[in-house]
């Protein structure tokens, strides 16, 4: 078994948990559950870099897009203080954001992806520029949308970050690293919430793995190497298919990505809310769980009743640019991915390399999975889709639900 605690309800999520650490090759992750307010499943294991050292109960993980929920619920927590309306211009509140076509774009626009403006590859020169945080602001003040603002939804992969931080910071008049620890991360205690880790949390933070590629062939270019035959077959299919695939590389690999270490201790402590937040799994768990329930979690309230369910109402089914297939866009989360069971209710955000968070107030459950190995989707993979599965089983078996209902 992994390191940890597991309710016996739970023990084939553990299974599956445990099944899926690299065996005999550095990775780890770590895993933590709750069920109607109670942590359930709290587990890791693996290691934290190549060289070997174990991944421990605190151990801080680069989550991706993970991250992007988190600052969707911060702007949450603002709006349902009535700092923030959700149909009202985002230029209202950041005036230089009405700069070349976005005068009308609204806060809803910005959280439902159909704001134009996921073009990072016209934003900027090199991917160095993403720690820059007031220089990103800046670029984001001065882009130009991609398409008409409420036309169509294309994912936002890196810059929803700058829009959505940046605005937060704009409503607030603080820095969004403080908004998060005020409004969040002190009120529910979080241990390991981070868009930006402090000097005295480095040393928990665990190293991103990625694959070695293998070595370039006699004669082929270094610049850009032929596409796999089954690459190429997906691209043509999805152009058969009204989509345009580079839409992908326009919105997630700016220039100069390839040379952009995401495990350097300045990459680390930067502001990169769109990509870049480090959490460990007890952390985004817990917040979920508050979600789950309502907004509220062991006597602490951030949203006031009834407005999860308000803006985790879905808002547009269709299929956009970027991602070729609906993600059920809510303001700022999308739907939950499973090798099976339903979760029309269920809402989060899952992230390249395989984390996700997320939860269904339906079940009162909540997870959340951090992983530094291996390569996945935008959002996540078949890891993290078949611990839901497992998850969303264990609570739906008998006895998760009399222990609902005795709680109940």
């Amino acid at each position: 078994m992994p390191d940890g605690y597991v309710h016996p309800d739970f023990r084939k999520v553990a299974d599956v948990f445990l099944a899926q650490l690299p065996a005999g090759r550095p990775g780890g992750a770590a895993l933590c559950i709750h069920h109607c307010g109670e942590r359930v499943v709290d587990i890791w294991g693996g290691t934290r870099d190549k060289s070997g050292t174990p991944w421990t109960a605190d151990t801080l993980s680069l989550s991706f897009s993970t991250t992007k929920g988190i600052i969707a619920t911060l702007l949450h927590i603002l709006a349902s203080r009535h700092e923030i309306d959700y149909d009202t211009p985002v230029a209202h509140y950041w005036p230089a954001f009405a700069a070349n076509g976005k005068a009308r774009i609204t806060v809803r626009q910005l959280l439902c992806h159909e704001a134009g403006l996921y073009s990072i590859r016209r934003l900027i020169k090199d991917a160095g520029e993403m720690r820059d945080w007031p220089h990103m602001l800046e670029l984001i003040e001065r882009a130009e949308p991609v398409h008409a603002p409420g036309t169509g939804n294309g994912y936002h992969a890196l810059t929803f970050g700058w829009l959505v931080g940046g605005l937060i910071e704009k409503v607030s008049g603080k820095p969004l690293a403080e908004v998060l620890d005020e409004d969040i991360v002190q009120p529910l205690q979080l241990g390991g919430c981070f868009i930006g880790v402090p000097d005295a949390a480095l040393d928990r933070c665990a190293d991103l793995i990625v694959p070695e590629r293998r070595p370039r062939e006699p004669g082929e270019s270094p610049r850009r190497r032929k596409p796999a035959l089954a690459q190429q077959i997906v691209t043509t299919a999805l152009r058969m298919g009204g989509f345009d695939p580079d839409s992908i590389e326009e919105a997630m690999v700016p220039p100069g990505m390839g040379r952009f270490d995401w495990n350097l201790r300045e990459t680390r402590q930067a502001c990169i809310p769109g990509a870049g937040g480090m959490f460990d799994a007890r952390s985004l768990s817990r917040l979920y769980a508050l979600l789950a329930n309502d907004g509220e979690l062991d006597g602490v309230r951030l949203l006031e009743p009834g407005s999860v369910r308000r803006f985790t109402e879905v808002q547009s089914r269709a299929r956009g640019a970027v991602i070729p297939l609906p993600m059920h866009w809510r303001l700022g989360y999308h739907r939950v991915f499973t090798m099976g069971p339903r979760t029309p209710r269920a809402f989060g955000h899952f992230g390249y390399g395989g984390s996700g968070a997320w939860c269904d107030p339906t079940r009162q459950l909540a997870v959340g999975y951090v992983v530094n190995s291996g390569v996945g989707t935008p959002f996540g993979d078949t890891r993290l889709w078949k611990i839901n599965t497992a998850a969303i089983r264990a609570v739906d078996s008998v006895p998760a639900l009399i222990w609902q209902w005795l709680r109940a």
